[in-house]
């Protein structure tokens, strides 16, 4: 996958296999597609990095054990990653 024509292809395969996606630049030579599944959040970066045509990707998975938490947990979220 190299050219933008790929790009666009697998944006429409997400939508043909219905999948939630949501596109997001996230540094000057990125551009990142953030995939929600039940269970898991992917996050797959087109990297450029610098004046290349072509570009790589990279996939990163985040995973859930399936824990549920209630309101409470919102205080661990500010007082664990406040700045």
């Amino acid at each position: 996958m190299n050219s933008l024509n790929d790009f666009i292809e697998f944006l429409e395969k997400l939508e043909k296999h219905k999948m939630d996606y949501r596109i997001n630049k996230i540094r000057d030579d990125t551009i990142m597609v953030e995939v929600i599944v039940p269970g898991q959040w992917w996050e797959i970066e087109f990297n450029t990095y610098g004046e290349s045509s072509s570009y790589t990707v990279e996939i990163e998975k985040y995973l859930s054990d399936g824990t549920i938490y209630d309101e409470t947990e919102l205080e661990v979220l500010f007082r664990d990653f406040s700045d």
